[in-house]
């Protein structure tokens, strides 16, 4: 993977994200020449401070992927895309359906539109989700299991996919989607509280406030540390095998919202307690969820490294020397 890298002329849409600026940093240091591009809107996590590390290293545009007329200028000559930028928070999805149909669906389109006329060669590789899939009918969740989204951002989501694998298909544009679970992770956006509980929990942890559970917190799901995602991301653009598949990420070990919270606890002072769920909240819920993520494992030997413990130490401990607030323990 380190060699396959080295000199690729590599776009990350979303680039000062979350997501998006780690793998910046893991790619400069892998010898690629990255460009990103993002419309640096803080509702949706982008944070300058994120790519400090790697400042002067990168190209940096500053562009939103609903503007056509850019998007078609910043994928010119580009050996790879990853195309992470995205509204991620299902409540804003139903709140403001229609920002979400632009950003996560229509922008996709576009992206393949200009790719198909300016840059036919590229490799994409799409960021999806497991919010796809709705409320499971059977644990884990394999790729063949039915398609039944519970939100917009679900939808949107699922369309933007199926245009990813269409024009594979059609135009013979490489690429390919991954189905990502709960990523968590240093940079991840703690402050706006819309983009799932693992952000809210750590903020409030880190803060000393108490955390409220939604219902009994029996609720299981599966994590994945930002590493291991970064090391999935570079080998879906790696392997052209892969071209044309949507697969799963996810991890072995499941662990209820309780428990998160417990470990969370060794790590923090914070209080917690069981609330009742909101109704907006509830009817969007999808109960217990985790991925199958053997189809994608076969194809590459991706296995998922790290453990919630370390991986929320780590994620403590670099919120710690950045974030500031109280001692833990």
């Amino acid at each position: 993977m380190s060699e396959f890298y080295r000199g690729k002329r590599v776009l990350i849409t979303g680039g000062a994200g979350f997501i998006g600026s780690n793998l910046a940093i893991r790619l400069v240091d892998l010898g690629a020449r990255v460009q990103i591009v993002d419309s640096m809107l803080p509702a949706y996590g982008a944070d300058l401070a994120n790519i400090e590390p790697i400042r002067g290293k990168v190209r940096l545009n500053f562009s939103d992927i609903r503007d056509r007329h850019s998007l078609s200028y910043v994928i010119k000559d580009e050996d790879l895309i990853f195309s992470l930028a995205g509204q991620v928070s299902h409540m804003d999805s139903m709140q403001d359906p229609m920002t979400d149909l632009e950003i996560n669906c229509r922008s996709q389109l576009s992206l393949l539109e200009c790719c198909r006329h300016g840059n036919p060669d590229a490799r994409i590789v799409f960021a999806s989700t497991r919010q796809i899939y709705g409320r499971p009918e059977y644990v884990p969740v394999d790729e063949r299991h039915p398609l039944n989204p519970v939100d917009v951002n679900g939808i949107n989501k699922l369309a933007a996919e199926m245009y990813y694998t269409l024009y594979h298909r059609v135009y013979g544009i490489r690429t390919v989607s991954l189905r990502l679970t709960n990523t968590y992770g240093p940079r991840m956006d703690l402050d706006t509280g819309r983009k799932g509980f693992v952000g809210v929990f750590l903020r409030k942890a880190l803060d000393g406030e108490t955390i409220q559970v939604f219902g009994t917190g029996d609720q299981r799901r599966d994590f994945n540390y930002i590493d291991d995602v970064l090391d999935a991301l570079l080998l879906a653009g790696e392997h052209s095998d892969l071209f044309g598949g949507v697969y799963n990420l996810g991890h072995s070990h499941t662990y209820s919202l309780n428990q998160f919270i417990e470990t969370l606890g060794t790590l923090c002072e914070f209080d917690s307690r069981h609330v009742p769920f909101p109704e907006d909240s509830e009817i969007i819920d999808i109960g217990d969820y985790s991925g199958d993520f053997s189809r994608f494992a076969d194809a590459t030997g991706w296995q998922p490294e790290v453990d919630l413990e370390e991986g929320l130490r780590r994620t403590v401990e670099f919120f710690r020397r950045t974030r500031g607030g109280p001692s833990g323990r």
